[in-house]
């Protein structure tokens, strides 16, 4: 069992120096070569949603001639970009942008438009007039897997950084549905300098992504590594005499510490949320609290345990058992329901399903040796008695 608990703390580490960088696309917008010969002068590879911006921006009118890429986007689904008015709203970009939509209807013809969003997270992308003038408005949609957004817009002549939006969603009954709410596309904002190309991530995104980071590896390692092998100490060593009492200070130790790591874990969390105020992973919190309040019982239980000739010390271990395995089982549920959420590359969630499977098999192994100790004692413990005969004497 220690080298499942080295291999987990290996997992865990090489997952926090992974993460953050899950989402890293390689450069691919220099060599773009676009239809009718059209060239931009400046071009940007986007951190999120395989994007990409290609403009040319006049300062002295204000002028600014954009294409828009998406790749990898089917004839099911809506792209956007968008530009912010309110440089000062990164945390919350989408409200108040004021965008380009482009989709294929279901006649095949590609329908482009502009959108002003409101105040809503609810948006449904109604067509209507932005607060910046925007001509030439076309889009394109390529070898079934690209769509392409040009325009021109006339942009005030004291600003040369703006803030950006893009996104992509289904489209139902040729109308833009709601866009999913994962760290990719929450994350598809950020600033950029027309003048220099520079493109920093808005509202402390990068620091958000760090945060979730690290709230999955706290949770993870505390929730779905520390408590099941915590378990597996009470479950396992208990049975052996000469273990005894340092199964239990083992077993004590780790799912207090799972416990107190846990708790920063779901505490960050909290914090995530409040950050976060339009967008919720109803499952995944509520999952998280309940896991908060059964751990918490828990460590209130082991506080009150009765002592081994107590009457109620039975009942006090089915509840303690109960609850032990109930929070395993929600906790492996509520790490995949992360990784859904955090999106990291497959190799990590591939990483996690090896190290449960390999707590399993070795749970398994246990199990069986543990019953054959068990069974072996109790009919050593019967021997004495039966073997000179039933009356303890000889025949």
């Amino acid at each position: 069992m220690a080298g499942m608990l080295r291999l987990a703390m290996a997992f865990s580490v090489l997952l926090s120096l992974s993460l953050p960088s899950s989402h890293a696309q390689t450069s691919a917008c220099g060599s773009y070569t676009f239809t009718k010969n059209k060239i931009f002068t400046s071009c940007s590879d986007l951190p999120s949603l395989n994007s990409f911006l290609h403009w040319t921006f006049e300062q002295s009118t204000g002028k600014l001639q954009m294409a828009y890429r998406h790749t990898g986007i089917t004839a099911s689904k809506w792209v956007a970009w968008a530009i912010n008015p309110n440089p000062n709203s990164a945390s919350s970009a989408m409200l108040g942008a004021q965008s380009l939509v482009a989709f294929q209807q279901s006649s095949g013809t590609t329908k482009v438009y502009k959108s002003p969003i409101g105040s809503s997270y609810s948006t449904s992308l109604a067509e209507g007039n932005l607060t910046y003038g925007v001509s030439d408005l076309s889009a394109e949609y390529l070898n079934n897997d690209e769509m392409i957004i040009f325009a021109t817009w006339d942009l005030p002549t004291n600003s040369t950084t703006i803030l950006q939006v893009w996104q992509e969603g289904p489209v139902s009954s040729d109308s833009p549905s709601a866009h999913p709410t994962v760290a990719p596309y929450i994350n598809a904002k950020g600033t950029l300098d027309l003048l220099s190309g520079q493109t920093t991530s808005s509202g402390g995104g990068g620091s958000r992504i760090r945060k979730k980071n690290i709230h999955g590896i706290l949770n993870a390692v505390s929730w779905g590594v520390l408590m099941p092998f915590g378990v597996m100490v009470a479950r396992y060593l208990k049975v052996f005499k000469s273990a005894d009492p340092a199964w239990f200070y083992l077993h004590a130790t780790c799912q207090t510490s799972a416990y107190v790591v846990g708790v920063a874990g779901w505490a960050t969390g909290l914090k995530l949320g409040s950050d976060s105020p339009g967008t919720q992973y109803n499952t995944h919190r509520n999952i998280g609290i309940t896991l908060f309040c059964l751990g918490t019982l828990q460590v209130f239980a082991l506080l009150l345990r009765p002592n081994k000739d107590h009457k109620f010390r039975f009942y006090w271990n089915i509840y303690h058992q109960a609850t032990g395995y109930a929070v395993i089982i929600l906790s492996i549920v509520n790490i995949f329901e992360g990784f859904d959420i955090l999106q990291p590359e497959k190799k990590w969630k591939n990483a996690y399903i090896g190290l449960i499977i390999a707590l399993g098999v070795q749970a398994a192994l246990l199990e069986a040796y543990t019953w054959y100790v068990v069974l072996k004692r109790k009919r050593s413990e019967k021997a004495p008695h039966t073997a000179n005969g039933v009356n303890g004497y000889g025949a």
